[in-house]
Parts: structure tokens; sequence; C-alpha cells
């Protein structure tokens, strides 16, 4: 049963989404660096999202204790959430394109040029080449596979924390 599994190694679980992560980022700079395919600012924050996913995922997999290991899954569940949020409204834009299509300048140029209060909502409001399809898998958009692993990565800290609050403080693995 999956959620004994979940019960008796969830730093397993976490390792496990560790590598996902990073398997996904490995394919994203393989996309980006040899097929050729530039990202968008709100690709760019997915790419932000799954490292921080990655980070406090492989982090938490070595903690000891289930205050940890709960505060570890509620944090990637936190940063998953925003990152399906993101993948969700790139994925809007993909199908519902607006009339006047300009995404502005790239990522690392408006971090150069504009302070940050400035750069943030225009990172969000995401038009132009977010709205653009270079790539799909099974008819599916980059956006909308982001979507679907940060809603799985989601779920799975929520299953995980919910298991994880049933058990006794004492029963470490």
């Amino acid at each position: 049963m999956l959620s004994s599994y979940f019960e008796t190694a969830p730093r397993r679980v976490l390792a496990l989404v560790s590598a996902a992560c990073v398997a996904m980022l490995a394919f994203g700079l393989y996309l980006q660096h040899v097929v050729g395919l530039e990202p968008c600012p709100m690709c760019i924050v997915q790419r932000y999202a799954l490292v921080l996913v990655a980070v406090v995922t492989g982090v938490t997999a070595f903690a000891r204790g289930k205050g940890l290991l709960m505060t570890g899954s509620a944090v990637t569940l936190l940063v998953a959430g925003f990152g399906a949020f993101v993948a969700a409204r790139q994925s809007w834009l993909q199908w519902y394109p607006p009339e006047v299509a300009s995404c502005g300048r790239d990522f690392y140029g408006m971090i150069e040029t504009f302070p940050l209060q400035r750069v943030i909502p225009m990172i969000f409001k995401g038009s132009g080449d977010c709205t653009k399809i270079d790539w799909t898998f099974l008819g599916l958009s980059i956006a909308n596979w982001s979507f679907l692993c940060f809603a799985g990565i989601a779920l799975l800290m929520l299953v995980l924390l919910m298991v994880q609050g049933r058990r006794p403080a004492t029963a470490r693995r």
C-alpha cells in the first residue's frame, strides 16, 4: 500500500522527489542549450521553484525528527503550489493568448535594468514569448507538464504530511 510506504520511508520519498527535480532541471537545460529553446520569464520562475523544491526536499531527506520532516514537507508543498500556479497561468496564456503579445525584455535584462519591485510584476504579466509553444509531448506543452509535475509533488507532500501527522513523534525512520 502506498500510504504505508509514506509512513515507513518518508525520507526516501523526499530523496526521490529531489532526484526527479534535478532530472527535470537537467531536461530543461537540455532543451535550452542543445535543442535551442529559449525560456520565457515564467519558465525561469518555474525553474527557480523547481530548484527550491529540489533543495528543500534534498535537505529534508537527511533531516532527523518529525518536526523537521513536517516543516520541510510543508515548505515543499508551498513552493510546489507556487510553481503549479505559475505553470497554470502560463498554460492559460498558451490556450488563450492575449491580443497584444509582448513579453518584454528577458529575465536577466529586466533584473539589470529595473529595481526588483518592478521586475516581479513584469515577470508575472506573462505574454508574448510566454504564450509560445515550442515543444510538446503527448499533446501537452512544457508549461502543461510543469503544472502536472508541480501538482504531483504538492499532492505527494500533502499525503506525506497527512500520514506523518498521524504518526507518534517517537517513531522515526
